[in-house]
């Protein structure tokens, strides 16, 4: 069955971001897009959203109190918060009103399927469990998020120096400048390059104007933050 959510975020190129992430992980659709808390309070009176992934700040009300009348008015709906905010007395007040997630600003299309895959797993545990172990089980998927892995030859050091470098970089870097930057080899600076695009952190055009093949220019993706 389709997970239905409702993506509710003020800033309209995050939202449409956030959109874009949520249509890429099987199992669930947008249903709708919200930028305010009035917004997402319509949103949920004609629509059927199983999820939110809602930002806390909003510009009619905090989104904790958006989730509070969403509970005193008997709506299940769930919810991934994504946020800056890292009170974490904010926190605690999220999971007692029912937060089953947090994903923290800014964050990559990888951390985002993971968090959706692990609540999908989540709600789809049913029936009677058979003891303390399998109730452990069904909440580690919330509450375990996995270290995700990268391709065999890219380390994390090396991703974070060239992430920082190209988000450094207003215009973008080809690789030939990534290496020089970070003092790597050009085939090497290319495969972090293209891993970041692959996780939708950034892209990539054709650079033209000089002799010979053009060289791709990689530019990080704002969106992403």
């Amino acid at each position: 069955m389709t997970i239905r959510v409702l993506v509710v975020e003020d800033d309209p190129v995050a939202a449409d971001a956030h959109a874009l992430y949520v249509g890429r992980v099987p199992g669930f659709a947008v249903a709708g897009v919200a930028h305010s808390r009035g917004e997402a309070v319509r949103a949920l009176e004609r629509t059927g959203i199983d999820l939110l992934l809602l930002d806390l700040y909003l510009p009619d009300g905090h989104g904790l109190q958006l989730v509070r009348s969403l509970r005193a008015a008997g709506h299940s709906a769930d919810v991934i918060a994504v946020t800056s905010a890292r009170d974490l007395a904010i926190v605690r007040e999220g999971v007692s009103l029912g937060v089953v997630q947090y994903v923290l600003k800014p964050f990559t299309f990888s951390t985002l399927r993971d968090r959706l895959t692990r609540y999908a797993e989540f709600r789809a545990a049913a029936g009677e469990a058979s003891g303390q172990e399998e109730v452990d089980r069904a909440l580690s998927a919330l509450r375990a998020p996995r270290v995700a892995s990268l391709p065999k030859g890219l380390s994390a050091p090396t991703l974070d120096t060239v992430t920082r470098t190209l988000r450094g970089s207003a215009e973008g870097l080809t690789a030939t400048e990534a290496a020089a930057a970070v003092g790597i080899s050009r085939i090497t600076a290319r495969r972090y390059l293209e891993h970041l695009v692959t996780e939708g952190r950034a892209e990539r055009s054709p650079q033209y104007g000089q002799i010979g093949r053009p060289e791709l220019q990689y530019r990080w993706l704002r969106t992403t933050r």
